[in-house]
């Protein structure tokens, strides 16, 4: 064995690269739906089948992309989120298109067709494991369709650690319902093996979440508003009496991104005490809105890990609220 320290090809550094962004089907559906809500879509389709192991597609109608950005946007370290190391911590938007389709199209056959609302005709692009296919004209509606099928073809270790259809899909349907809830402006179709599981149309928070959850949710809701110089409160809480034994209904947003923070969920059950029945979870729909220089959402490659400059402050207003 060679005792030299040598540079990785590239194909190898990407599927690394990849793992880190790339867990699992829902990893993809995150990245491309954050995608179409950055370019301004006001209809986004998601298209999945197999829990996503073998398609997933996703729609929509907003600003797309010219020739040269489709292809720049599956070149690694492509973005136009950022300019200089600075702009990480003033993001205001959720995904780096060309980052997230780098990483997906390393371990993936990608396909993407783009056109954006000065050019005539689109743009398809094919890849496959990392490598370009094919790129031509093509004729389609404004707006960008991703294709990303058979994830982890080229990885068969990865591959062989999905769980069932039944399970990736569970997943899947958890992310597209972040992304819903956090953009309740935007209406949202979603098809699993063929037939249509939800179509949601544009409305407020709280229609948007008994449009997820089901009619029951609106005699559950209870709305919570603070607003200080630290941060702004609002969403809405579920009533005591239907907490339950089983998560699933908690969500936390900061800025619109939503976010996984064990000492916040502390927070709310601290405020909870004294009114849930025993080993319950309430639901709570929160969003927090903070200056972005105040957090730092680049700890995780995933980011949906945070850290608050001002956390004890935040976890006090978000408990007296």
């Amino acid at each position: 064995m060679s005792e030299r320290i040598e540079l990785l090809p590239e194909h190898v550094a990407n599927q690394i690269a990849a793992g880190e962004v790339v867990q699992r089907p829902a990893s993809v559906v995150k990245e491309l739906l954050e995608n179409a809500i950055d370019a301004g879509g006001t209809e986004i389709q998601l298209i999945v089948k197999e829990g996503g192991k073998t398609l997933i597609q996703v729609v929509d109608n907003g600003a797309g992309m010219n020739r040269a950005d489709a292809e720049l946007s599956v070149v690694r370290h492509a973005t136009s989120k950022i300019r200089k190391a600075e702009d990480l911590f003033e993001i205001h938007t959720m995904g780096f298109r060309g980052e997230a389709l780098a990483s997906i199209a390393a371990i993936a056959r990608l396909d993407l067709q783009t056109r954006n609302g000065k050019d005539d005709l689109g743009t398809h692009l094919k890849m496959m494991g990392g490598t370009r296919e094919s790129v031509e004209e093509t004729v389609i509606p404004q707006g960008t369709s991703i294709s990303v099928k058979n994830l982890f073809f080229n990885i068969p270790a990865r591959r062989n650690f999905l769980k069932s259809s039944k399970v990736e899909f569970r997943h899947v349907l958890e992310e597209f319902q972040r992304v819903a809830l956090a953009h309740p402006e935007v209406s949202f179709k979603m098809t699993h093996n063929d037939a249509q599981f939800l179509n949601i149309p544009e409305s407020n928070l709280r229609r948007r979440i008994v449009n997820l959850f089901g009619s029951r949710m609106n005699d559950q809701l209870v709305p919570v508003g603070e607003e200080t110089q630290v941060v702004r409160v609002g969403g809405f809480i579920c009533k005591p009496e239907y907490a339950k034994k089983s998560r699933g209904m908690q969500f936390f947003f900061v800025n619109n991104r939503f976010v996984k923070n064990p000492y916040l969920h502390h927070a709310i059950m601290n405020a909870y005490e004294g009114l849930l029945r025993p080993d319950t979870l309430p639901g709570y729909f929160i969003f927090l809105e903070v200056p972005p220089d105040t957090i730092d959402i680049n700890i995780h490659p995933t980011k949906t890990e945070i850290k608050f400059e001002n956390e004890q402050t935040v976890y006090a207003i978000l408990r007296s609220a």
